[in-house]
């Protein structure tokens, strides 16, 4: 097991390097659909990681993929569109601050190889078989998915003759205060951990005294501002709203529902906060 963060963070970066290049050399050329070929290219960087993953016995090599992929992405969207260079701003701007405020949470928090995160473990914790199914289709191939789902209404703003207008601002703000939220909300976080005086205790304050995890609700209208980009071209068709919606499953139906079953298995405190806090929404907390 390599125990070394620095190394471990090399080797990281090498693997997604390689995963992304080769990627990119496998897709056909007879693809003239340019979210085909990105639909692809996403898939096939996600199999390299996968392989990587199994090589080293540990699936957290996945995390940071989550925000890395959309960056080559929406440049290469940018690249082929002709639209003004203030639009592909308003775009990418948003979008590659997420990408940096969750590769810079991931560089602070992540151990190195030594450490697997408690989700992927416990996917993996039955008999072998199951155990290496959820972790292709669960813990790499399934986000993978809903991340380029997600993405599609970048398709609407980038590939077609669009004017800035009022509804982009406004889109490009509210996605770049989206990731504002998340980030103040893990500061707070962070801070709160970092004081030996609270350990074993729930974060109950600031951000956190009004909504379990907003941190995740930052992440939820992030992927919003997103569609509203995509809405913002007058082109998007109605039924792309599932793009975002995916996102708001995945968290209260999966992510949200583990965070707070492991933290009442850890904090004697939880429960009473659990039952007095909305889980997600910014709501003052209940007698």
């Amino acid at each position: 097991m390599i125990k070394d963060k620095r190394i471990s963070q090399i080797i990281c970066i090498f693997i997604y390097a390689i995963s992304f290049y080769l990627s990119y050399l496998l897709l056909p050329e007879s693809i003239s659909y340019i979210w085909m070929k990105i639909t692809l290219w996403h898939i096939y960087a996600t199999l390299f990681v996968y392989i990587g993953s199994v090589i080293l016995k540990n699936s957290s090599l996945y995390d940071p993929f989550w925000s890395v992929a959309p960056v080559p992405i929406v440049i290469y969207l940018a690249i082929n569109s002709d639209n003004s260079m203030l639009l592909k701003i308003l775009v990418t701007f948003p979008i590659i601050f997420w990408a940096a405020r969750l590769t810079r949470n991931w560089l602070i928090s992540w151990k190195g190889f030594e450490h697997e995160d408690f989700r992927y473990i416990d996917l993996k914790n039955t008999n072998i078989y199951k155990a290496e199914f959820n972790n292709f289709f669960g813990i790499h191939l399934f986000p993978t998915l809903i991340v380029n789902i997600c993405l599609y209404p970048l398709v609407f703003i980038f590939l077609n003759p669009i004017e800035v207008t009022p509804f982009l601002y406004f889109a490009s703000i509210f996605t770049f205060m989206a990731v504002v939220l998340e980030t103040v909300s893990d500061e707070q976080m962070r801070d709160f951990r970092n004081n030996p005086n609270n350990k074993g205790k729930t974060m109950k304050y600031k951000l956190w005294k009004y909504s379990r995890h907003p941190n995740y609700l930052g992440e939820i209208c992030f992927w919003f501002g997103i569609y509203f980009m995509g809405l913002s071209s007058n082109l998007a068709p109605i039924w792309i709203i599932i793009c975002p919606l995916s996102m708001l499953a995945l968290f209260i139906f999966a992510s949200c529902p583990m965070m707070d079953e492991r933290s009442l298995k850890n904090r004697k405190d939880y429960k009473e906060y659990m039952e007095k806090t909305s889980q997600l929404l910014i709501l003052p907390p209940k007698n």
